[in-house]
């Protein structure tokens, strides 16, 4: 494991000091002497160290990323829960080969053995002390006290309390009932044989149950209670409060319609009927979520868990170490590569940071980052991730079934974005680097991207099958699952010619039958937050639906803007920033789409709201800021989880999380003005035009916020640039001329003043060297010459 921040070797400074880089008072000539020592002056014990944490992030896993998950249980019941994620990855697979069963069976099946591995992987919390026991204690009475409630007052029917109380029962054993059953407690086996029975219900008798809407038994609305209360109980175990009390507050809000001020008031629902509507039918947990869960989403785990057993996530690791190690700033750069390539497929961007993050942020902060700027790149960057296609956190496929778009079409409007989004993390990566002279590891020390592409570049032509596929009109889970079979077949392939020429045993990644189970295992374990977060939202949605209030909220949202645009994208942004605070990506964005994005729709495209521009640009407005929530100050859940690894201030974290992400904050507000960066109704030209000069935009964004290109920026200076970018995201030429003659114009004034004062500083030096004399202390243009292009090539020539 990488040191941890408390032992020490976290915040030692290139110069092997203990001492605490950001607390260090710096020196005129200090820049320049922490440039010098990253070229020059590396100890064996830190290069060491850097050395073990680029091993240990190019053997980690995002399918090993499990947090709170039982690690003491007896074989038994590992088995059990192996035997359980096989039949899960195997049923999944068989359907869409075969084709997918309806939509209440596919569901069923999929939430009944999710839910199940749920409650016998996560545990509850089962050690009180002090107040957590009172706690505990009080809020599990308070649940038999809302129970005894509404039976006494005849809110809800028999069987409806039966359903709540065999779940919240089952709770109240697995929490203060010391009894287990090789370590797993009895509550919680009763929560996953009812979790397998409410949904095994459904799936052997989704006929009946779809032809009795309206109809319902008394016991299949008990049931119903007990799925819908087993859903937001898994929800709290996996995803955590926030979702929890956001379902919890949309079932309220159904039965107390009668109440709720202004547009939000309705007619209110009878308990039964929201059971029943939640649990029986298909707009609800059993709706556009979970169905994409349970087709399109899991057979992309699949994919990808394939992928990280044949090698490539560690491929892709080296691949970032050899492109951008060496570089200013290079272990800032590479955490940012390797988080996007994980982010997208995990789809959480506080997993993501915490899994990657405990390599990447050590390893930043060795390399004399300040500990809030090393946790904000790691935070950034995660959350970035979620919007890199393919995956994009699994809500590309979510915005198929929302947008009836094909998904060829959202991951080629989600192209352009995404690459300026990391291109503008790039910048401002590189020019806060170059303002405190962080540079690059050594070359000899890093893998060599040639030598990678030659030797394992086959790691490639799964994804490249998966975007012909694609290209080719196939549908996503077939052109996954023909990826599938080509990531085995090419691997085996690999190792016949390997054993060929007698270089078999030189082969890092053999996948093999028992490889090949652990891989759909691993499947199933990376899918079940996916899983939990779709039934979640899938309750937000089915209550959205059943009381209208969207079209209200719509409406509400329209007539606080006004006749201005601009403000219907403000408050737009504001609402999918609050909305998304906590929430896991997918939940995230079909609350923000079901919510927000059809008042963008309207404003913006009132003829034809329904057009590809439209629901693109909507949708994706949205998504990317229900997304920047999780680092978006006060309450910034991946800055928050950076900042426990990276030992440092989170509200500073937050902030340089901010700062670090503009562009993302920027994006969205070009892409609506400029749909050409969504490559629609453009020409290639068109488009080119469009990302240039939105990431001269963002870049002229980005170095404001730096305040540094070759030397210090000025609060003028700062204000200018931050003018020019905010005038490129608009479509009008001559804004877009004015923004790009202006950043022109101060960067190129920045260097050439720079050039001049380093050739000064050059000519100083040569002389105090030839009078013998001491050296002369520099400012910090003198320090920017410390990471010149090149700069770090040169680590063991230099005498110093």
């Amino acid at each position: 494991m990488p040191p941890s921040p408390q032992d020490g070797r976290g915040d030692r400074t290139p110069g092997g000091d203990a001492e605490r880089p950001e607390l260090q008072p710096r020196r005129p000539n200090a820049a320049l002497e922490e440039a010098r020592g990253q070229i020059a002056g590396l100890p064996d014990e830190l290069r060491e160290e850097l050395e073990a944490d680029i091993a240990q992030l190019e053997d980690l896993s995002f399918a090993d990323v499990t947090p709170g998950t039982r690690d003491d249980v007896r074989a038994t019941w590992r088995w059990i829960m192996f035997g359980t994620a096989l039949v899960l990855s195997s049923f999944h697979l068989y359907t869409a080969q075969v084709g997918r069963l309806p939509g209440l069976q596919q569901g069923s099946f999929h939430l009944a053995v999710g839910l199940c591995l749920v409650f016998l992987m996560y545990p509850g919390k089962q050690e009180f002390e002090g107040r957590e026991r009172l706690k505990s204690y009080l809020l599990l009475g308070a649940g038999v006290g809302v129970l005894t409630l509404m039976y006494v007052r005849d809110t809800a029917e028999w069987f409806v309390l039966v359903g709540f109380s065999l779940v919240l029962g089952s709770v109240i054993v697995s929490r203060h009932v010391p009894i287990r059953i090789g370590g797993i407690p009895l509550g919680d086996i009763f929560l996953a044989l009812l979790s397998l029975g409410t949904g095994g219900y459904v799936f052997w008798n989704w006929s009946d149950i779809g032809r009795a809407v309206g109809a319902e038994t008394d016991f299949t609305v008990g049931l119903a209670a007990a799925g819908v209360l087993l859903v937001l109980v898994a929800c709290q175990r996996v995803i955590g409060t926030p979702l929890t009390m956001v379902a919890s507050g949309a079932l309220i809000f159904a039965y107390f319609g009668q109440i709720m001020p202004g547009f939000l008031a309705h007619r209110g629902f009878a308990v039964e009927r929201i059971m029943a509507n939640m649990f029986l039918g298909t707009e609800a947990i059993f709706g556009t979520p979970i169905q994409v869960s349970s087709t399109f989403i899991y057979i992309f785990m699949i994919f990808a868990a394939l992928l990280q057993r044949t090698g490539m996530e560690r491929f892709f690791t080296q691949l970032a170490f050899g492109l951008t190690g060496w570089m200013t700033g290079g272990t800032a750069k590479v955490g940012v590569l390797t988080s996007a390539f994980s982010g997208t497929i995990t789809g959480s961007s506080v997993a993501n940071t915490v899994s990657n993050g405990a390599f990447t942020i050590p390893m930043m902060k060795k390399s004399g980052y300040r500990g809030e700027f090393a946790g904000a790149v790691e935070a950034a960057s995660s959350t970035g991730g979620q919007l890199a296609p393919p995956i994009m956190g699994a809500a590309a496929f979510i915005m198929v079934e929302i947008t009836g778009l094909t998904y060829a079409t959202i991951i080629q409007a989600a192209i352009i974005p995404a690459i300026l989004f990391f291109t503008a993390q790039f910048i401002v990566v590189h020019f806060e680097s170059k303002k405190v002279g962080i540079m690059g590891l050594p070359r000899d020390r890093l893998p060599k991207p040639r030598q990678l592409m030659l030797t394992k570049g086959y790691l490639l032509l799964p994804i490249v099958v998966i975007f012909v596929l694609l290209a080719q009109g196939r549908s996503p889970i077939r052109s996954a699952l023909i990826a599938v079979y080509a990531v085995v077949i090419i691997n085996v392939v690999v190792q016949l010619i390997a054993a060929v020429i007698g270089r078999w045993s030189d082969l890092e990644d053999k996948l093999n039958p028992v490889g090949l189970l652990e891989s759909l295992v691993d499947a199933a374990r990376i899918a079940l937050p996916i899983i939990v977060a779709c039934a979640a939202a899938g309750i937000v949605a089915g209550v959205i639906t059943l009381t209208g209030v969207g079209l209200q909220l719509v409406g509400g949202l329209l007539n606080l803007a006004g006749s201005s645009l601009i403000l219907v994208l403000v408050y737009s942004m504001f609402a999918c920033l609050v909305l998304g605070i906590g929430l896991p990506t997918t939940a995230n964005y079909v609350i923000t789409a079901t919510l927000v994005a059809p008042a963008i729709t309207l404003a913006f495209f009132p003829d034809d709201p329904r057009s590809a521009v439209a629901l693109l640009t909507a949708n994706l407005f949205v998504y990317y800021y229900g997304i920047m929530a999780d680092i978006t100050p006060p309450v910034c859940l991946a800055s928050y989880a950076a900042s426990g690894i990276a030992q440092s201030n989170p509200l500073k974290t937050g902030v340089q999380s901010v700062k670090i992400a503009i562009g993302g904050f920027l994006l969205p507000y070009m892409f609506v003005f400029s749909p050409e960066l969504l490559l629609q109704e453009t020409t290639i030209l068109g488009g080119f035009l469009a990302g240039v000069t939105a990431l001269v935009g963002m870049s002229a964004v980005g170095v404001a916020v730096v305040g540094y290109i070759d030397r210090r920026l000025n609060l003028l200076i700062r204000a200018v640039l931050i003018a020019a970018g905010l005038a490129l995201i608009s479509a009008d030429p001559l804004y877009d001329a004015i923004g790009l003659v202006t950043f022109a114009a101060v960067y190129g004034w920045q260097r050439l003043s720079g050039d001049a004062g380093r050739r000064r500083t050059a000519r100083e030096g040569a002389a105090a060297t030839d009078g013998d004399t001491e050296e002369p202390t520099t400012d910090d243009t003198a320090a920017a010459s410390g990471h010149l292009p090149g700069a770090s090539d040169r680590r063991e020539e230099d005498p110093r």
